[in-house]
């Protein structure tokens, strides 16, 4: 606070009371956008940080607010940010970042470090030579600064340089911009400044407001106190024709220092201070003829046209130096003129001093070519096709919750995976309460609804039957996924109407992309709803669970340990079996453990261990100091504890369903039952305590099983599963 007071006097104090309020609006706007891009937590496209303040707010209107306005126009989304303000958590909101005008800070460099670990492309943006001293040492006007202000000026200008070279791509307004940006950058995009829609409504404003009048009124505009040299370079013409030519006044407006030599015109010279942008069409559109004089020096060749459009819009015709921008722009004697020496300046000023019909006729060219294309919808498309063809392809996983499961598991397993891949990935929520999911390898976390997306998605995957809505109702996805795993029709009991709204998703007949990682699955899908499902086999982390796996000794002066696993509050789960089975075990020779994330054991179970809600990191140690995993699940697309249970050397005993079929074989890595045969079962567990070759041919194929289904043996598979069509 302290610093922004002293700001605000120093303002009064060197440039006056409309400076100060000028400096005041665009502050308040700035810190309006922040706030809003920091508070609503939107996901869009594009974030571009401004590295202007609010003392040069012409830069920033062309290269932000037009290139934002371009982008609309061509749907993509964006929001802006000073530099200084720029937020780490930011990263996750966003696709790519454009950083125009910033300079390098440990703050940015962080933050960029994130975006290229989170896959997201990074662009600098720029549209003077303000990245390497080499081109500001041409600037005459910064010889007169103190030595502590250039330093600060050149310190500065070299960490513009600095970040430019960190970034993947640069766009920049003018074609020598681009040819020294190469230098810095392998791809430079010329994305030239163009006027926004409010701009053309002003200027369309300021013509219907002109008069006629007896003087010839000539301006310059000159945007900044640097241009000083620059008009110099024409003075000795303003001179002449001012002397000859008693009807012309000139219009000088900006920071410029009046020469001496003018003095004795000052009666027909008109000073305006710097003016709101709002206000420039209407004071252009004043004049008759606009000059833009450039001195010949590199940093003035990469200098953009805006002077020659803007006077255009309000049908004034430009006289300009025939270099950069200008010459590329301007059709000589058509949509204005371009001189090269101070008699080409002269010749040009008396022609259109004196033939109004000239001026006319220019100013229409200029004015119907720039209407034409020099507007910001008219010129989105190379911009939004640059940032769209540098992208990593982006992929949403919708998520119900993140409370822990095994389909929960997969779908975030297949996030680290795709990310790992090069993908930009994020999952979405509708009540997620976190920004961030994992820890060694984070993913952003966006929350699921239509106000709170707002960009575009090559994949989008619905992974449990409650979320596949949001995914077939948000309208920018290219491609829409369904990860089924699991029949969850039946998760409810008859009669819930959950029933019928799960079982509608697996029947749609939109351009939704059916996937699971169960065989059960895919063969329904296909029998009962006529859905061609794509097939990845599910996966493990091996090592997680074979790291100090142990073959089991089932020594006799020890107590068997069991351990049971599912939510007895879920039917499908048949957790009720497995303590029927356990009841008819002798208690002085087994112990009981049971774990679930969920519901607790009922009163006439058997446990001599519970296990509520145990860190998914943690699983793994429970299994290796339990001895059998009775698993009696009816309904499951794939189940994992079985497979989990074998990479730690355990055994297991099983009811055959859709979900573990695919990998268990009964008598070749674990003995299986029939379902509600509970003798059977009882003989299975005392069978395994008493034949130790059957145990080890169990261990051995168990091992071999479970290796077979590390993740990272999968990964190609799985990229393919998702990108393939």
């Amino acid at each position: 606070m302290e610093e922004l007071f002293e700001k605000v006097v120093r303002t009064l104090k060197d440039e006056g009371l409309s400076a100060l309020s000028r400096k005041t609006k665009s502050y308040i706007k700035t810190r309006n956008i922040e706030k809003q891009a920091k508070n609503n937590q939107v996901f869009r496209d594009v974030l571009f940080i401004n590295g202007c303040g609010e003392e040069l707010p012409h830069p920033t209107r062309y290269r932000v607010t037009h290139q934002r306005e371009q982008l609309e126009y061509y749907g993509m989304t964006s929001s802006e940010v000073f530099f200084k303000h720029l937020s780490l958590d930011m990263v996750r909101l966003y696709r790519t970042f454009v950083f125009f005008r910033c300079p390098y800070t440990e703050e940015i460099n962080e933050f960029i470090l994130k975006a290229r670990e989170l896959n997201k492309k990074v662009f600098y943006d720029v549209d003077d030579l303000v990245i390497d001293t080499e081109y500001t040492d041409q600037i005459p006007y910064l010889d007169t600064m103190s030595m502590e202000e250039r330093k600060a000026y050149d310190d500065n200008v070299r960490n513009m340089g600095k970040l430019l070279k960190m970034c993947d791509a640069a766009i920049t307004s003018t074609t020598h911009l681009q040819i020294e940006l190469k230098k810095f950058v392998p791809e430079v995009l010329i994305n030239r400044n163009t006027a926004s829609e409010e701009m053309g409504c002003l200027s369309e404003k300021a013509l219907r407001l002109k008069k006629s009048k007896s003087t010839v009124d000539i301006g310059y505009f000159s945007g900044s106190i640097t241009h000083n040299d620059d008009f110099e370079m024409i003075l000795p013409v303003i001179i002449e024709v001012m002397t000859f030519y008693q009807e012309v006044r000139l219009h000088l407006v900006g920071e410029l220092d009046l020469p001496p030599e003018l003095l004795e015109f000052q009666n027909r010279i008109i000073i305006h201070p710097f003016v709101d942008w709002k206000k420039l069409p209407e004071l252009i559109a004043e004049v008759d003829i606009n000059l833009a004089p450039l001195t010949d020096t590199l940093f003035n060749k990469a200098k953009s046209e805006n002077k020659w459009v803007e006077a255009a819009l309000v049908k004034v015709p430009t006289i300009a130096s025939d270099l950069g921008a200008f010459k590329e722009k301007i059709v000589n004697e058509k949509t204005g003129i371009l001189c090269t020496d101070i008699g080409e300046w002269k010749n040009a000023l008396i022609t259109l001093i004196e033939n109004s019909d000239k001026r006319k006729e220019i100013a229409e060219a200029a004015y119907q070519y720039c209407k034409q294309y020099c507007m910001t919808y008219k010129k989105g498309f190379e911009l939004v096709d640059f940032l769209r063809k540098h992208l990593k392809k982006n992929m949403l996983i919708v998520l119900p919750s993140f409370e822990i499961s095994g389909g929960i598991m997969v779908a975030l397993t297949h996030a680290k995976i795709m990310q790992k891949r090069g993908y930009d990935v994020s999952l979405a929520c509708i009540n997620a309460k976190i920004h961030w999911y994992g820890d060694n390898q984070q993913i952003p976390v966006l929350l699921m609804n239509d106000k709170m997306l707002d960009g575009e998605w090559d994949i989008a995957v619905a992974t449990m039957w409650s979320t596949l809505k949001n995914v077939i109702e948000y309208p920018k996805i290219k491609k829409r996924c369904y990860l089924v795993q699991n029949y969850e029709t039946d998760f409810y009991q008859i009669g819930d109407p959950l029933r019928r709204k799960a079982n509608e998703t697996y029947a749609v007949v939109s351009s939704i992309n059916y996937l699971t990682i169960s065989k059960w699955c895919q063969n329904w899908l296909k029998k009962e709803f006529g859905q061609e499902c794509k097939y990845v086999p599910n996966g493990i982390e091996y090592n997680q669970f074979y790291n100090n796996h142990n073959e089991r000794k089932f020594d006799r002066k020890k107590k068997i340990r069991i351990l049971i696993e599912g939510d007895c509050g879920s039917y499908y789960k048949n957790v009720d079996e497995s303590f029927k089975i356990i009841n008819e075990l002798d208690k002085d020779k087994y112990e009981i453990w049971y774990m679930s994330y969920n519901a607790e054991p009922k009163e006439w179970y058997r446990v001599d261990r519970f296990l509520h809600k145990i860190p998914y990191e943690k699983v793994a140690e429970v299994y290796q100091e339990c001895d059998i995993l009775l698993k009696t699940s009816i309904l499951e697309s794939f189940s994992y504890p079985p497979l989990e249970m074998m990479a730690t050397g355990g055994m297991v005993v099983a009811v055959p369903n859709g979900g573990n079929e695919e990998y268990l074989v009964s008598g070749e890595n674990c003995l299986m039952y029939k379902q509600g045969d509970i003798e059977e079962a009882v003989k299975a567990i005392e069978t395994l305590c008493s034949d130790e070759v059957l145990r080890h041919q169990l261990y051995v194929h168990g091992l071999e099983t479970a290796e077979k289904r590390e993740w990272s043996l999968l990964e190609e598979k799985i990229e393919e599963f998702y990108t393939e069509d």
